[in-house]
């Protein structure tokens, strides 16, 4: 008998190991930043799993922050239009959903491509409502969930510094941070103090395995998706259904645990406090012996012909990687150019200009899989509430750090969306 019960408390203990914490117990404010429309359709699946859970928060902004690609505004729209035509069955199962018309009255565009140098240029529609909502008087923070670049959330900090107290970041980083690499060195530079969540790699612990023919991988659409209502046909039309969903993780972590922890397990992981943000500048080719850590931003200096041209403007160009960033003049000779890679390996490059006297540069780098990695005298300095991926090895799947913190809840996850799809097919 007393080995039975011994088996049954290993037994319950096993489960309640492998549980995230619980349903987060209030709605959380949030303000969604997207490139919807852009080059990734993932945004198009986040946005619909937002919108099919939208009953659980309050949701005060759409912002189109496209810092690179065709994101715009009216690709948030045409979502919604799809949410009102599914919306009688979502209400048949659950109260507290949005209405189409306060959705639309929240969806703003911002920025239309990076920020110059400096990190921030004028004021946008998105930018100026970031400001208007974390201003509201409220017992709860203003959670800021960042699925593309962050070239808004910057404009909104320059303008009004005031709201960094009020505001909570979740950023999906990694390939998101190549595109946005002069406003996110503008933020973690002037506001080391944010309550910021970069995630460069965990969520990657949410996109399935198209190649693995199970229900929760290959054939999710078609278990789960398939018929289900407007956004279920809609769905078909990025991948051809294939579930990448790499913001997504943004809104699981609001959904489920506890978001002011996030050393604490969730579905959208559990993170690790960092005090430094690695930056390193070169004022020098570069060559297969340098060696810099993934994610980090790194700033290639040219000394150059002085000119007189604005400060904004882009007057060099960077290849690397078969891409091109843009550089700019930073006065007295000076020119530079940012730039911060998910790639690993040894990268060749080249930095040329059309302007007269310019000298051109050819080098490679070295990316480790290192993160945060050492400290250097250029890195920028980061207050106590900066979070990132865990860099456990046994954390590790596919070489990405802290990808198991995500994927643990995968399957959960996708099984209690995939009862949310079921509600479309009433």
């Amino acid at each position: 008998m007393t080995k039975v019960i011994f088996f049954l408390f290993l037994s319950f203990f096993n489960v309640v190991a492998l549980m995230a914490q619980a349903p987060v117990p209030v709605k959380p404010r949030i303000l969604i930043s997207t490139d919807i429309g852009g080059t990734d359709p993932d945004d198009n699946q986040s946005m619909a799993h937002f919108l099919m859970y939208s009953n659980l928060f309050e949701t005060e902004g759409l912002v189109s922050s496209p810092s690179y690609g065709t994101g715009n505004v009216s690709e948030i729209l045409r979502m919604i239009d799809l949410y009102e035509k599914d919306l009688p069955k979502l209400k048949k199962h659950a109260k507290g959903f949005p209405s189409p018309a306060y959705l639309r009255s929240i969806s703003k565009q911002g920025r239309l491509g990076a920020a110059p140098y400096c990190g921030y240029t004028t004021p946008t529609e998105g930018s100026d409502w970031i400001i208007k909502c974390a201003r509201r008087k409220s017992k709860q923070p203003l959670w800021v969930l960042v699925w593309g670049g962050l070239d808004d959330l910057a404009q909104a900090l320059h303008d009004a510094p005031d709201i960094q107290d009020k505001i909570r970041i979740y950023w999906i980083g990694g390939p998101n941070k190549k595109w946005s690499t002069n406003s996110y060195a503008y933020i973690v530079e002037n506001f080391p103090n944010l309550w910021f969540i970069e995630n460069n790699a965990s969520y990657r612990g949410f996109i399935a395995n198209y190649k693995q023919m199970d229900e929760f991988n290959g054939k999710y659409y078609d278990t789960f998706i398939n018929g289900a209502g407007h956004l279920g046909k809609d769905f078909k039309n990025y991948l051809n259904g294939n579930t990448k969903l790499g913001d997504t993780p943004s809104l699981l972590y609001m959904m489920d645990g506890d978001p002011n922890d996030p050393t604490k397990e969730s579905w959208g992981g559990s993170f690790v406090k960092f005090t430094h943000s690695p930056q390193i500048v070169f004022d020098r080719p570069t060559t297969a012996q340098d060696t810099v850590q993934i994610y980090s931003i790194m700033e290639f200096r040219v000394k150059g012909p002085k000119v007189n041209i604005p400060s904004d403007s882009i007057c060099m160009v960077m290849t690397i990687n078969k891409q091109t960033w843009g550089g700019f003049y930073l006065g007295d000779g000076i020119y530079a150019v940012r730039h911060a890679t998910y790639a690993l390996g040894t990268m060749p490059y080249t930095i040329v200009s059309d302007i007269p006297g310019f000298p051109q540069q050819q080098g490679e780098i070295t990316i480790e899989n290192v993160w945060p990695g050492r400290t250097r005298a250029t890195d920028y300095k980061l207050g106590r509430n900066w979070f990132t991926d865990k860099s456990d090895e046994d954390l590790f799947d596919k070489n990405l750090h802290g990808f198991k913190t995500v994927s643990k809840w995968r399957i959960d996850a996708m099984t209690d969306w995939g009862k949310r799809w079921s509600w479309l097919k009433d």
